[in-house]
């Protein structure tokens, strides 16, 4: 077997905090390197040698950096194939689940920064995310399939859009409908989940110190 050791680039209170949930639902042994936002550790030079977008969550695995929310719970998924938290190669449910968690990165995130700038949305030819009403409309339409993303199937797409909306939820990015609320609320009361932002809280409130 390979060596199937890494490290995960983190920082309380951002998007790598929904990669910390994922190691607590995973249970996996990692090396964690935590960073200050506040001190700008993200845009030293010993973090932008790692990443030069200057973002978290970011793993390195025998070498590969691996960067994009996405492609980081794809990639670790994948690499623990006993968790069962991916649908595999042939899987019916592995084109719908890789969609999923391609649609987070290329339509989700755009369109919500967006609807957040107040940006006038840009013709549907030419927008290769659409705009904001289509994009969540298409989500809360699969979502009302429940009671996961897949179904009846739980994967590391539901830990990312669960935790996701519930950041967005949190900062009126996105409307807050009885469907998005209540699957987000499944999501994040996961016990894996719960320990995760707990941790997320003490890693921020020693970093304020």
């Amino acid at each position: 077997m390979s060596d199937r050791r890494f490290t995960l680039f983190y920082a309380p209170h951002s998007r790598a905090s929904v990669a910390l949930g994922l190691m607590e639902e995973m249970d996996v042994p990692h090396e964690l390197q935590v960073l200050n936002l506040s001190q700008k550790q993200q845009r030293g030079d010993k973090y932008l040698a790692v990443n030069p977008m200057g973002k978290v969550p970011a793993i390195l695995h025998n070498g590969a950096l691996i960067t994009e929310q996405p492609a980081v719970f794809t990639y670790l998924a994948d690499l623990f194939p006993e968790k069962n938290l991916a649908p595999p190669i042939g899987d019916p449910l592995r084109g719908p689940y890789l969609r999923w968690m391609f649609f987070y990165g290329s339509c989700f995130e755009p369109a919500v920064v967006d609807r957040s700038a107040q940006r006038t949305p840009l013709d549907p030819s030419t927008c290769p995310y659409s705009d904001f009403d289509t994009m969540f409309n298409t989500l809360e339409t699969q979502l009302k399939k429940g009671p996961w993303l897949l179904g009846d199937r739980f994967t590391v797409a539901d830990v990312l859009w669960g935790s996701s909306l519930a950041w967005t939820l949190g900062f009126k990015l996105v409307p807050d409908t009885a469907v998005v609320r209540s699957y987000m609320e499944r999501v994040t009361s996961r016990p894996a989940l719960k320990r995760a932002a707990e941790r997320d809280a003490q890693y921020a409130a020693a970093q304020q110190k």
